[in-house]
C-alpha cells in the first residue's frame, strides 16, 4: 500500500480535491475560506493503549480506522457501523475515546453546542469483543462524558448533576442531587473555567476506578448576563422567529465574584461522597484536579484570586487529608500555560515554572523536594509531552529562537537532543509509551507537512506533505521576519507581507495587523494562509510587531503591562508604524491598522492615541473597557476595577475617543458570549455623543470566531472595500 492509500483514512478528501481541481488567480475564497485556506490535515488521531498503534475515523466516517506508528499503514479497524452485533445500532458517529485497556470504546453522536468547546452529545459504549453497542443513558443528552480506565462505567453530567452508568448492569444513577441551573454545577466547568483556563471536565477516575473526584461549581452569586438572540441568513428559516430568543448564562465581570469551587470524591463501593479537607477561600480558583500515575494521590490545584500564588496539594480522597507539597509565586501573575504544564507520574511529577525569568521545566518528589531541574537557559519551553520508561523526557521549546519551536528530548543523564532540525514551526502528538509521535512541521514557506518517526527522531513514513495545496499558494504573499526597535530602544520581531508583484520604487499603503494580548504571539514562523494575505494581494503591505507584553521572551519582557494594559502595546505598535512609514516603499499618509479580539482593542487604542499617525482602522469584536470583560483573564493582568481604577481607567478605549482622527470601521457578532456586542454598542455610543461617526457591520447570530458559513469571506470583503474607500484611495 503506498502512502496516498494510507493517509486516505486520515485525510479529508474534499479538501483535497479542491487543492488538485484547483488552476488560476488566488480569489479571496482561498485566502479566506476556513476550509480552502488551510492546508490538508490529517484527522485528529487516538494514541492506542499498546503505544504501537493509533486509531482515527475513517474518510468516510463509517470507521475508527487502526494504523501501525511503526510503518504508518493500516492495520485494521477498531469499530465499524456496519459490522455491529444485537439490537442497538446507530446510523453516524462524531468522535470517540478509548478506556485504558483498550477493549471500550465511548462515542458520541447528535452534539450540540454549548460554549466554545463544550458540547451535550449522545454517548453510547461500544465492546471489541462483542461488537455491540450499550447506550450510556436514555434519559437525554450528556455532558463530559468520561469512561473509566476498565471501560465498565462511564460518569457524565446531565442537568448540573453527576450520574454513573454501569454498562455491565445497566444501571444509571445520580452520585450529586444538589446540581441546579444558574446555582450548582457538578463536575462540569462554568464558562468562565472553561474559557480562562481550558478546563473541559472536572470528572476524574482513579486508576483502580474505585473513586471518582470531581469539582462542584457555586454559581449562585455570579451576575447573570443576557443579550438577544438574532436568527441570521445563514441559519435554517431565519425568518420562523419573529421575536428574538434570549441567551442568558453566569458570566462573572472583572470586580464581580467567580464560583466557588469545591473538591469531593465518591466511593464507588460505599456510595458515600466526600468534600476534600482543602484550604480553598471562596475567592480562589481550582484550575486542576488529576489522579498521580498510582492512582491513590489526588492532585489539587489552588491559585488565589490575584493569581500570584498557586498551591499543589496532595490529597488522600478517602480520608480527605490534603497535604501542600509544591508551591509558585510572582509579583505579577502565573501563567496557566506554565503551570498546567504538568506531568504527574509514580514517584515524582514534572511541572514548569517562569521563576527563573523563562519557563522551565523542574522535577519534585512527593514529598514536595526538589529532585531536579530538567532544563535551563535563554529559551522557554513551550510544551511537555512525557517521559519514556527510559527516564527520557520530551518537550517542545523556543531553542532555535523565540519564533520557533522545535522538539527536543533530554535523557537520564540530562542530554539535549534536537528532534526537529529544520528552523519553523514543529510539534508532536506521541504514542502512549512515547517510543513514536507524528511530527507536524510548518514555516511561512514550508505549508503544514505530517511525517511520522520515532523517539530517536528518525522519520518512518510521510503522512501528508500537501504538495498540491504548496503548488497552489506558489505565488501567493509571503512573510519576511525582521526585527524593529522600539522608543525605549528595545528590539521587537516583527513579519512583514508584501504584495504580489512588489516594486519597491512604487509607495504602497500600510496596513498593520497585531493581537499584542499578555503571553500571545503572532510573529511566529509558520505557515498561515488568511484574511491578512488576500489583503497584501490587493495592494497593502501588511505588517506585525509583537511588541511588550507579548509571549515566549521572557517574564520581564511580558510582564511589563501588569495593570496598565494597552499603554506600552501601544506605544510599541505607534513606534512600529513610524518605522515602517519611514521605509521608501510605504506612503506615509496612507496608514492603517486592523485587529481581532485584543487586536481590535489595540485597534481602538492606537487610532485613539494623541497624534496618531493612523488614516483608517478596523476593530473587530473588541473588548472597549475592561470592566465589560470576564474576571478571571481580566483581573489576571490588571486586578480589580477597586484596586487599580487608574488602570482600568487609563486602558479603556472608551477614555480615548476625544483625539480619534481616522476613519474606523467596528465589526462585532451578535451573538459573541465572549467579547459582548455592548463593547462596540459602548464604543460607538461614545463616539456619537462627541459627534463623530464610524463605520458599523454586525454579523447576525454569529460568535466571536465568526466560524459559520462564509462569514470570514464576507469579513475580509468588508475590510477591503472599507480600505479601498478609506486607505488606498
Amino acid at each position: 500500500m503506498n502512502m496516498i492509500d494510507i493517509r486516505k483514512g486520515i485525510l479529508s478528501l474534499a479538501t483535497l480535491a479542491s487543492a488538485v481541481a484547483w488552476a488560476g488567480e488566488l480569489t479571496i475564497s482561498d485566502y479566506c475560506d476556513q476550509k480552502l485556506a488551510v492546508p490538508n490535515r490529517i484527522k485528529e488521531i487516538t494514541a492506542m493503549p499498546d503505544g504501537l498503534n493509533y486509531a482515527a475515523i475513517s474518510d468516510d466516517e463509517s470507521s475508527i480506522e487502526l494504523f501501525s506508528y511503526k510503518t504508518g499503514k493500516k492495520v485494521g479497524e477498531l469499530f465499524n457501523l456496519n459490522e455491529v452485533k444485537g439490537d442497538l445500532k446507530i446510523d453516524s458517529f462524531e468522535g470517540f475515546s478509548v478506556s485504558d485497556n483498550g477493549k471500550k470504546v465511548l462515542l458520541w453522536n447528535k452534539s450540540e453546542k454549548i460554549y466554545r468547546y463544550s458540547f451535550r452529545a449522545e454517548y453510547y459504549v461500544y465492546d471489541t469483543f462483542r461488537k455491540t453497542l450499550a447506550r450510556v443513558s436514555d434519559k437525554g443528552p450528556q455532558r463530559c462524558a468520561t469512561i473509566s480506565h476498565d471501560g465498565r462505567y462511564v460518569a457524565y453530567e446531565r442537568d448540573n448533576n453527576i450520574f454513573i452508568s454501569n454498562i455491565d448492569y445497566k444501571t444509571d444513577n445520580a452520585i450529586t442531587t444538589d446540581g441546579e441551573s444558574g446555582k450548582i454545577i457538578n463536575g462540569s466547568p462554568d464558562w468562565s473555567y472553561e474559557e480562562e483556563f481550558d478546563l473541559r471536565n472536572s470528572i476524574r477516575w482513579s486508576a483502580d476506578d474505585t473513586i471518582l473526584a470531581y469539582l462542584k461549581f457555586d454559581e449562585r452569586n455570579v451576575p447573570a448576563y443576557t443579550f438577544d438572540v438574532y436568527k441570521g441568513f445563514c441559519d435554517d428559516d431565519p425568518l420562523k422567529d419573529l421575536y428574538p430568543a434570549t441567551f442568558s448564562y453566569k458570566y462573572p465581570l472583572a470586580g464581580y465574584d467567580c464560583s466557588i469551587v469545591s473538591v469531593h470524591s465518591y466511593n464507588l463501593d460505599s456510595r458515600v461522597t466526600k468534600k476534600m479537607d482543602i484550604p480553598i477561600a471562596d475567592t480562589d480558583y481550582v484550575p486542576s484536579i488529576e489522579f498521580g500515575a498510582d492512582g491513590s494521590k489526588l492532585m489539587v490545584m489552588v491559585v488565589n484570586k490575584e493569581q500570584n500564588n498557586l498551591k499543589l496539594y496532595n490529597v488522600n480522597p478517602s480520608s480527605t487529608v490534603a497535604r501542600l507539597i509544591y508551591t509558585d509565586s510572582s509579583d505579577t501573575w502565573l501563567s496557566p500555560k506554565s503551570y498546567q504544564m504538568i506531568d504527574y507520574g509514580t514517584t515524582d511529577f514534572v511541572i514548569a515554572s517562569e521563576k527563573s525569568g523563562q519557563n522551565h521545566l523542574y522535577l519534585y518528589d512527593y514529598a514536595g523536594t526538589l529532585k531536579k531541574q530538567l532544563t535551563s537557559g535563554n529559551y522557554n519551553v513551550t510544551a511537555y509531552y512525557g517521559r519514556d520508561k527510559k527516564g527520557t523526557h520530551f518537550l517542545q521549546s523556543t531553542a532555535l529562537g523565540p519564533i520557533y519551536r522545535s522538539i527536543v528530548s533530554i535523557d537520564a543523564r540530562g542530554v539535549s537532543k534536537m528532534l526537529s532540525g529544520k528552523t519553523g514551526t514543529s510539534s508532536a502528538q506521541f504514542s502512549k509509551n512515547l517510543d513514536y509521535y507524528i511530527m507536524t512541521f510548518s514555516s511561512s514557506t514550508v505549508p503544514t507537512q505530517y511525517t511520522l518517526c520515532n523517539s530517536s527522531g528518525i522519520k518512518l513514513a510521510d503522512l501528508e506533505l500537501n504538495t498540491s495545496y504548496a503548488q497552489k499558494y506558489s505565488n501567493a504573499p509571503k512573510m519576511e521576519f525582521l526585527t524593529v526597535k522600539n522608543d525605549a530602544g528595545q528590539e521587537m520581531n516583527a513579519f512583514m507581507i508584501k504584495p504580489v508583484g512588489f516594486d519597491g520604487s512604487k509607495k504602497y499603503p500600510l496596513l498593520m495587523y497585531q493581537y499584542n494580548g499578555p503571553e500571545s504571539q503572532e510573529v511566529l514562523d509558520r505557515w498561515r494562509m488568511e484574511g491578512i494575505f488576500y489583503l497584501a494581494s490587493q495592494g497593502y503591505v501588511i505588517a506585525c510587531v509583537d511588541g511588550r507584553g507579548t509571549g515566549n521572551r521572557n517574564t520581564e519582557w511580558s510582564r511589563c503591562v501588569y495593570k496598565n494594559l494597552g499603554d506600552l502595546e501601544t506605544k510599541d505598535q505607534l513606534a512600529a508604524i513610524k518605522h515602517f512609514a519611514s521605509l521608501p516603499f510605504i506612503d506615509s499618509n496612507r496608514l492603517g491598522c486592523f485587529g481581532w479580539s485584543y487586536g481590535g482593542y489595540m485597534s481602538l487604542m492606537e487610532a485613539g492615541a494623541k497624534g496618531s499617525p493612523l488614516k483608517a482602522a478596523v476593530a473587530m469584536a473588541a473588548v472597549t473597557h475592561w470592566e465589560f470583560y470576564d474576571a478571571i483573564y481580566t483581573e489576571r493582568f490588571m486586578q480589580t476595577p477597586s484596586q487599580n481604577p487608574n488602570g482600568y481607567f487609563n486602558s479603556s478605549a472608551l477614555n480615548h475617543t476625544s483625539d480619534v482622527k481616522s476613519k474606523l470601521l467596528v465589526i462585532s457578532g451578535s451573538d459573541d458570549d465572549n467579547v459582548h456586542m455592548y463593547n462596540t454598542l459602548k464604543y460607538t455610543s461614545k463616539l456619537s455623543s462627541e459627534g463623530k461617526v464610524c463605520d458599523m457591520m454586525i454579523y447576525a447570530g454569529f460568535e466571536h470566531s465568526l466560524g459559520m458559513c462564509d462569514a470570514r469571506v464576507q469579513l475580509f470583503r468588508k475590510i477591503n472595500d472599507f480600505l479601498e474607500t478609506n486607505l488606498k484611495n
